[in-house]
C-alpha cells in the first residue's frame, strides 16, 4: 500500500509539472514591479521626471527617474497598494494610487500638465491607508525596521516579527509563538517555502540585512500557503537590479557583553541584471538567553552570507538565484548550579567533587554548532500581457551538532533537570520545486500552482546516564533511591548486604524499579551485573541511536482574488498530500470576503481556512519510532503511535478603519479548532526536543495593529493581542510527557493573556537625527513546574527545587529568601510568594483556568541615530546608539518550561554602531 501511494504521489507530481510547464518574465519573483512612461500634454516624453511610490502603513518608499525615452521602472516591489507621485520641473505634480497584487506588475502611463500658480501638493488621505483585503496582515519595510531596537542580535528576524506583528508571544532565544501555537510559523522567502523551525536552537535564520520587506499573515492565509500557517512571514529580499550606480554600506558595532558585529552589503546592476550581496559576523558574550540574570558560559559567534542575482534573459524571460550560508557556534548557558558544581549531585557528595573515575567534575560545558546553506533558482516567463509562469527550486540543509561536557558527569543537573549526558548530530535537508501560473484580467487574479518538497531527516545521538539515582538498584528505608560508595552497587541482590532495600517491582516502596537494561548505559556504575540483559560488554557504555526518514509533500492549489466595486473576495482550494512515517491527505478550502465602506474608510472582512497540521520535523523519527527501541522505552513513558498530521478549522473576523490621514487600525478576532494539536517535549531530562501530539486544541484570541503614518516627522506603531492556548488530552503521539496526565484540559506555555508593543519614532526632517522608542508589555506566559499551595493550611513543599532554581523563580517565604547554600524547604501558604512568577492563591490553581504564569513585565528600548552625520551627498556616515532594557528590569521569559527550561530577559545592553554608506 505504501509503495502504491508513493507511485501515485510521483505520478500526480509529474502530471502537474507537465500541465504547468506548457508556458514558460519581465516580472520579479518574490516581488513585482511598477513601470511606465511619463509624457507631457503633447505626448512628448519627459526626461528626468522624479517618480516616487510610498506605502504609509509599511513605510515602503522607493524613488527613480525617467530615462531618455521617458520610461521608468521600479523592480522588486512587494505586493501592496502604493501612492505614486510624479514631479518634473515646470509641470504640476501628478498623484495616483497603484496596487500590486500579481507578479505581472503594473504598467502606468502618466501625463503631466503644465504647472500654474494655484497648483498644490497632494496629501495622502484615509483612503490611501486602508486596504480592501479579506486577509488581515502586517507589512514592514526597511524604512521602519532599520530604526526599531531589536533585543536579539543572533535572531534579529524573530525579534522584528515579535515587535512589529500582533498575535506574537515573545519567548527566549529568538523563539516566538504565533497565535497560541508552538512555533507553527512558516517563511516564504522570494516564494521559497520554509516550514521548519527557525529559532536559534534549531536552525540559522535568514539575515535581516538581506530583507527588503516583510508581510506577516496571522493565519487563514490564501491557498498558496500551507504547512505551518499560524504565522506566514512573506519576505522579499533585496535586489541590485536597476541600481546602475553601486550602492552599499559597511557597518561595525560594539556593545555590552563584549558583543561586536561587522557587516557589509553591496547592490549593483543595470536595467536587465543585478546583484545584491551581504556579509556579516557577530561575536557575543551573551549569545543566548541564560537561566540566570547574570551571564555565565554564554559565548557564541555567527557568520552570514547572502547573495541574490537577477538577470533578464529577454523581454519575456528572467531568472533569479538566491544563495545563503550561515554558521553559528555557541555555548549552552549555565546556571549557577552547573557553573559552580555545588554539592547537589550524589556523585559529588560521595566523592568530594570527583566523578566515579576519579576526575574533577568541573562546570558544565555544553556547546552547539549549526551550519545552514540554501540555494534557490527561479525562472519566470511572461506568456502574454495577462499570464505569467514561474518555476523555482531550492535545496536547504541544516546540520546541527550538540556537544556534551568533556567530563560527562558535569552534565548532571539539579532536581532531575538533566540526568543523562548526550551528544547529537542531526541533519535536515529540504529540497523542492514550486511552479505556478498567474492570470490577471478584469476583476480576476487567478493563480494555479503546485509545490513538491522532500525533507531528508537524519538523527544520531549517544546517551549515558550520569544520575546515580535515576536507575538505582537500592532504596533506603523511606524508599528513596540511594548511591553508596565508589564504584557503587550494581544489582538489587547487593542491597541487603549494605543495609538497604532492593529497588524491584516486588518492593512496595519502589516507584521506579531498577531496569537491568539501563544499567548497561549507567556511567555511574562502570561494571553492570550479570543480570543486565542485553549488555554487549563488561562495562557501561553510551547508548547509540540512529534514525532516518524522508518526508514527501505535494501541494496543489487554485485561488482567485476577485475585486468588484466595494467587494473583494479571496476564493481558493488547496490539496496537501503528506507521505512521511505516515500518510495523510487533506482538501483545504480557503475563503475570504471584504467590503469597503468608502464613505467612512472602513473595511469589514471575514475569512476561513482549513489546513493540514503536519508534525514538526525536528527529531520526528525519535518521536514517532522511539517506542520501538527498548532503551528509549525504559527511559520515558511511551505512546506507541507515530506523529500523524491533524487538521484545523480557522475563522477570522476583522475590520480596518482609517481616521483621516492620521491613523489606521486593523484588528481580527480569531478562532482556531485543531484536531491533533502539536507541541514539544523532551527526551527524559536531556536537551533533545521532539514533537508530541494531543487529541485537540482550542485557540481563541484577538490581534490588533495601529499605525500612525509620518506626520511632521513623527510616526507610531502599536501591536497588541490576547491568545489562549488550550490543549486537551489524551496525548496521541510523541513518546511520553509530564503534563496533561490528569485527563483535563491545560494551557501550554505559549498562552498569554495580553501583550503589546508600542514603537514611537521621530525625525524632524529628512537627514536629521532620529530617535526610536519601544515599549513592550507582556502579561506573562504560562510557567512550568512552580510549586503552589493546594489549600490554605498545607505547607508548600519546596524541596523539589534546588536553591538556585528557587532564586531563579524569585521565591520567598515571608521575609525569608533562599540562598545558594540555604534553600527553602517548606512554607506556610499565607507566607509563600514570588517576585518573578505569578503563583495562584492557595487552593485556586487550575491548569486550564488559573495556571502559574510568569509575572507581568514592562521593557523599554531606545535607539538614537543620524543617517548622515556629515551631510554628504554620495558618501554618508551614520551613527546609531541603542539601549535595550533601559531600566535594567529583572524579569523572566519562562521558568522550567517543558520545552526550553528557564530563561531571563536581556539585562541593560548598550551598543554603538557606525556605518559608511555609498
Amino acid at each position: 500500500m505504501r509503495l502504491f501511494y508513493k507511485s501515485r504521489l510521483a505520478a500526480a507530481m509529474v502530471a502537474v509539472a507537465v500541465v504547468l510547464s506548457v508556458g514558460a518574465a519581465n516580472a520579479q519573483s518574490g516581488g513585482s514591479s511598477i513601470s511606465g512612461t511619463v509624457l507631457d500634454p503633447s505626448d512628448a516624453v519627459v526626461v528626468n521626471a522624479r517618480v516616487e511610490i510610498h506605502n504609509a502603513v509599511s513605510g515602503f518608499d522607493r524613488t527613480t527617474t525617467t530615462d531618455s525615452k521617458g520610461n521608468f521602472s521600479l523592480p522588486n516591489v512587494p505586493f501592496n497598494p502604493y501612492h505614486m507621485t510624479v514631479t518634473a520641473k515646470g509641470f504640476a505634480q501628478n498623484a495616483q494610487d497603484v496596487e500590486i497584487r500579481s507578479v505581472l506588475g503594473v504598467n502606468v502611463k502618466v501625463i503631466l500638465t503644465v504647472a500654474s500658480s494655484t497648483d498644490t501638493v497632494t496629501v495622502e488621505a484615509g483612503a490611501d491607508l486602508v486596504e480592501n483585503d479579506p486577509i488581515g496582515h502586517s507589512d514592514v519595510d526597511r524604512g521602519l525596521f532599520d530604526k526599531i531596537p531589536l533585543e536579539s542580535q543572533s535572531s534579529s528576524v524573530s525579534s522584528l516579527v515579535t515587535l512589529a506583528a500582533p498575535g506574537v508571544a515573545a519567548d527566549s532565544n529568538g523563539l516566538f509563538h504565533g497565535l497560541g501555537d508552538h512555533a507553527s510559523n512558516s517563511f516564504s522567502v522570494d516564494n521559497q517555502p520554509i516550514t521548519d523551525q527557525q529559532s536559534k536552537i534549531f536552525s540559522n535564520q535568514i539575515p535581516v540585512d538581506s530583507i527588503q520587506s516583510l508581510e506577516v499573515i496571522p493565519g487563514a492565509p490564501p491557498a498558496e500557503y500551507g504547512g505551518k500557517t499560524s504565522l506566514v512571514i512573506v519576505a522579499t529580499t533585496r535586489s541590485g537590479q536597476g541600481v546602475t550606480t553601486p550602492h552599499g554600506s559597511v557597518n561595525a558595532s560594539y556593545g555590552s557583553f563584549g558583543s561586536s558585529n561587522v557587516g557589509a552589503d553591496l547592490a549593483y546592476g543595470g536595467q536587465k541584471w543585478g546583484n545584491f550581496i551581504s556579509v556579516n559576523g557577530l561575536n557575543s558574550g551573551r549569545f543566548l538567553d541564560p537561566p540566570e540574570f547574570v551571564v555565565i558560559h554564554d559565548r557564541g559567534n555567527e557568520e552570514n552570507l547572502f547573495d541574490r542575482v537577477d538577470y533578464q534573459l529577454s523581454t519575456a524571460d528572467s531568472i533569479r538565484l538566491n544563495f545563503g550560508f550561515s554558521r553559528s557556534w555557541f555555548q549552552t548557558p549555565n546556571s549557577l548550579d552547573g557553573q559552580l558544581a555545588t554539592p547537589w549531585s550524589g556523585v559529588v557528595v560521595a566523592n568530594g567533587g570527583l566523578d566515579p573515575n576519579g576526575n574533577v567534575v568541573g562546570p558544565t560545558d555544553q556547546r552547539a554548532l549549526i551550519k545552514t546553506f540554501n540555494i534557490a533558482p527561479t525562472w519566470t516567463r511572461v506568456i502574454s500581457p495577462t499570464t505569467v509562469f514561474s518555476l523555482g527550486g531550492w535545496v536547504r540543509r541544516d546540520a546541527f551538532n550538540y556537544y556534551p561536557s568533556k567530563d560527562p558527569f558535569a552534565d548532571l543537573g539539579p532536581s532531575n533537570l538533566q540526568q543523562e549526558t548526550i551528544s547529537q548530530y542531526r541533519t535536515l535537508a529540504n529540497t523542492g520545486l514550486r511552479s505556478d501560473i498567474s492570470y490577471v484580467k478584469g476583476v480576476n487574479n487567478l493563480k494555479l500552482g503546485a509545490t513538491y518538497q522532500q525533507t531528508f531527516l537524519t538523527e544520531n545521538f549517544t546517551l549515558g546516564i550520569v544520575d546515580p539515582t535515576l536507575n538505582a538498584p537500592c532504596l533506603d528505608a523511606n524508599g528513596v533511591p540511594v548511591f553508596v560508595g565508589n564504584p557503587g552497587l550494581n544489582d538489587p541482590t547487593q542491597c541487603n548486604g549494605a543495609g538497604l532495600q532492593p529497588n524491584t517491582i516486588a518492593n512496595p516502596l519502589a516507584t521506579a524499579p531498577f531496569i537491568p537494561l539501563l544499567g548497561c548505559y549507567d556511567l555511574t556504575r562502570p561494571t553492570p551485573s550479570s543480570t543486565n540483559d542485553g549488555c554487549a560488554g563488561s562495562s557501561s557504555t553510551l547508548y547509540p541511536f540512529h534514525g532516518h526518514t524522508d518526508v514527501k509533500e505535494l501541494a496543489l492549489y487554485l485561488q482567485d482574488a476577485i475585486s468588484k466595486g466595494n467587494w473583494s473576495l479571496n476564493l481558493g482550494i488547496r490539496g496537501d498530500l503528506y507521505n512521511g512515517l505516515v500518510v495523510a491527505r487533506q482538501a483545504e478550502p480557503r475563503l475570504g470576503v471584504a467590503y469597503n465602506i468608502k464613505r467612512t474608510n472602513t473595511v469589514l472582512r471575514i475569512s476561513y481556512a482549513r489546513t493540514l497540521e503536519s508534525p514538526f520535523n525536528e527529531n520526528l523519527v525519535l518521536a514517532s519510532e522511539g517506542c520501538n527501541f527498548a532503551v528509549i522505552q525504559d527511559l520515558i513513558p511511551c505512546v506507541p503511535a507515530p506523529n500523524t498530521p491533524g487538521y484545523r478549522n480557522e475563522f477570522h473576523a476583522g475590520l480596518q478603519q482609517a481616521f483621516g490621514r492620521y491613523a489606521v487600525v486593523s484588528g481580527d478576532y480569531i478562532w482556531k479548532y485543531t484536531h491533533t494539536g502539536y507541541d514539544f517535549s523532551i527526551l527524559g531530562a536531556t536537551p533533545i526536543f521532539f514533537p508530541v501530539g494531543w487529541h485537540n486544541s482550542k485557540i481563541p484570541g484577538y490581534a490588533i495593529r495601529v499605525s500612525v503614518p509620518e506626520i511632521h516627522g513623527f510616526s507610531a506603531l502599536v501591536v497588541m493581542s490576547s491568545v489562549a492556548a488550550r490543549f486537551f488530552p489524551p496525548q496521541t503521539s510523541g513518546l511520553g510527557t509530564t503534563v496533561g496526565q490528569s485527563g483535563l484540559p491545560f494551557r501550554i506555555d505559549h498562552d498569554e493573556k495580553f501583550n503589546q508593543t508600542t514603537h514611537l519614532q521621530y525625525q524632524p526632517w529628512k537627514n536629521a537625527p532620529w530617535v526610536g522608542l519601544n515599549w513592550r508589555y507582556d502579561s506573562g506566559l504560562v510557567a512550568g513546574s512552580v510549586p503552589f499551595a493546594t489549600d490554605t493550611t498545607t505547607p508548600v513543599d519546596l524541596t523539589g527545587l534546588s536553591a538556585d532554581q528557587q532564586l531563579q523563580a524569585g521565591l520567598f517565604c515571608g521575609s525569608q529568601h533562599p540562598t545558594l547554600t540555604q534553600p527553602l524547604t517548606t512554607c506556610a501558604p499565607s507566607q509563600y510568594g514570588s517576585n518573578l512568577v505569578k503563583i495562584p492563591a492557595p487552593g485556586t490553581e487550575n491548569d486550564d483556568h488559573n495556571p502559574p504564569r510568569i509575572a507581568p513585565r514592562n521593557l523599554f528600548d531606545v535607539a538614537l541615530g543620524d543617517d548622515n552625520l556629515f551631510k554628504g551627498d554620495h558618501y554618508k556616515w551614520s551613527l546609531t546608539l541603542t539601549a535595550i532594557n533601559v531600566t535594567n528590569k529583572l524579569a523572566l521569559y519562562n521558568f522550567l518550561s517543558t520545552f526550553s527550561g528557564t530563561h531571563y530577559v536581556t539585562p541593560r545592553a548598550l551598543t554603538a554602531q557606525i556605518g559608511f554608506h555609498f
